[in-house]
């Protein structure tokens, strides 16, 4: 069966709306583009290139921000 190939932002979207499901929390969509925007920044950033890194870093942001740090440049910072 033929894919078409997935857009990278695509793919990063993917990775950060799966992390919030399996961390079985629901966010708001402000929440998720907030997330969003804090893991691509930092992914830019750290040039993370591999599924691992990508996962690891999701689960990381997701997690931070189901702790309490809701400030977008908060969340960069602790996770940079």
């Amino acid at each position: 069966m033929f894919h078409p190939p997935i857009d990278p932002k695509e793919a990063k979207a993917i990775v950060i709306r799966s992390q919030i499901a399996d961390a079985q929390t629901v966010l708001s969509d402000e929440d998720v583009a907030l997330c969003q925007r804090v893991f691509d920044h930092i992914s830019s950033v750290r040039q993370i290139t591999t599924d691992t890194e990508r996962e690891d870093l999701a689960r990381r942001v997701i997690h931070a921000y189901q702790q309490g740090v809701k400030a977008e440049a908060a969340l960069m910072r602790l996770l940079i």
